[in-house]
């Protein structure tokens, strides 16, 4: 693949690469963004937002850097997560790079209360929660935009893989061009009014293009790895748990043998619905998956693979980035992160909507996001409550 340079103005030489830089080789979603508009740049230390940034440079943005922290300095195995200092250190660079003006902006205390503890407190409700979808709504979008606003920017970009589109009704959000990196199941909750405010330099792009891009400017980040778990865990999930909650142990049933007892657990929390491996069960030899957690009476329901389909499902606590009124009965709908959307009948009732599939789904698990669309447009969703 080959990186082009964009802006018929600059020579094609390497002497500088802010004043001459390479850049992807399509028409970008904000080519028609106005000379000289100010932008914030959310910056990770990773790949996309730095390409992002470049990108903003690229069609003569007025772009300023800015880093979120979220970590204490003292806080153990910090060095290896995402927005940990050596991250900022890459960003910095970039920055640097660019010649732009970074900021490293201090979220710790907001992170903690909008973040880590809803999310320990769900896992002990039985529920599995999408951390990212409430930091997206209060703070990576929401008051880093309040902040970019602060110092004067029009706009905060980042680098993630979906695409804007100013509709005839106003700004829509829609799945990236590259499928496999698509990030709009995390956006459903943003608040509508901030859609025209926002910028997605990356929606038009695939992954490798834009390490091929990074790499061809010589960016640090270019091959480094994508981070494939919460930005918050550098272990697993429950090993993160096992430090932050209590053990409490309790039966696991089994709905295919009439609710007989056939293991011990540690507690609700270590689990989710679907899960197969790690059940600890006395004949080890069972196929068994993970149907319910009820935290109630502090038991684990487990099933064979068939009872963990569900067709239906109900949410509540919805957000939607079109007009309620508008919404098609048809739709396509997600219900976790990499799963293809699939069709399904849309009801609103009054505290959310419940979805029929028209196939059953695997695992639906109380806790994480019911995300609509109507083909590639992100339309809104909600918390799952209930399945069946």
């Amino acid at each position: 693949m080959t990186c082009l340079n964009l802006r018929d103005d600059q020579p094609n030489t390497a002497d500088s690469p802010t004043d001459n830089p390479t850049a992807m080789p399509h028409d970008l979603p904000f080519a028609g963004l106005p000379q000289g508009a100010k932008v914030m740049a959310a910056m990770s230390g990773g790949v996309d937002s730095s390409m992002a940034t470049a990108l903003l440079r690229d069609h003569d943005a007025d772009v300023i850097g800015a880093m979120m922290r979220f970590w204490p300095d003292d806080r153990e195995g910090q060095f290896s997560l995402c927005c940990s200092p050596d991250a900022a250190y890459d960003a910095r660079r970039i920055a640097e790079r660019l010649e732009l003006p970074f900021y490293l902006l201090d979220y710790r205390d907001d992170f903690e209360d909008v973040v880590i503890e809803p999310f320990l407190d769900i896992y002990q409700k039985g529920q599995t929660p999408n951390p990212c979808v409430q930091c997206n709504r209060q703070i990576k979008f929401g008051g880093l935009l309040k902040k970019a606003r602060m110092l004067g920017c029009d706009y905060l970009a980042t680098g993630h893989y979906v695409r804007r589109v100013d509709g005839p009704d106003g700004v829509e959000l829609h799945r990236g061009v590259d499928d496999s990196k698509d990030q709009t199941y995390f956006l459903w909750a943003l608040e509508p009014s901030i859609l025209p405010h926002l910028l997605f330099p990356l929606g038009e792009s695939t992954k490798e293009d834009v390490r091929d891009c990074a790499e061809a400017r010589g960016f640090v980040t270019a091959r480094k790895p994508s981070s494939h778990s919460l930005c918050f865990i550098d272990t697993t999930v429950q090993d993160f748990l096992r430090d932050h909650t209590a053990p409490k142990p309790g039966p696991i049933l089994d709905a295919a043998d009439g609710y007989k007892e056939i293991g011990q657990h540690d507690g609700v929390q270590f689990y989710t619905i679907g899960q197969k491996r790690g059940l600890g069960l006395y004949h080890s030899h069972l196929e068994r998956f993970v149907l319910e957690l009820r935290a109630a009476d502090n038991t684990v329901v487990v099933g064979t693979r068939d009872m963990c389909h569900f067709s239906h499902l109900q949410a509540d606590r919805t957000n939607f980035l079109v007009d309620p009124d508008t919404l098609p009965e048809r739709v396509f709908a997600q219900t976790r992160y990499r799963q293809q959307p699939k069709a399904a009948t849309l009801t609103r009732v009054e505290d959310g909507f419940s979805l029929e599939f028209d196939e059953p789904m695997f695992a639906i698990t109380p806790g994480q996001s019911a995300v609509l669309y109507d083909g590639t447009r992100l339309l809104g969703g909600g918390i799952i409550t209930e399945r069946h």
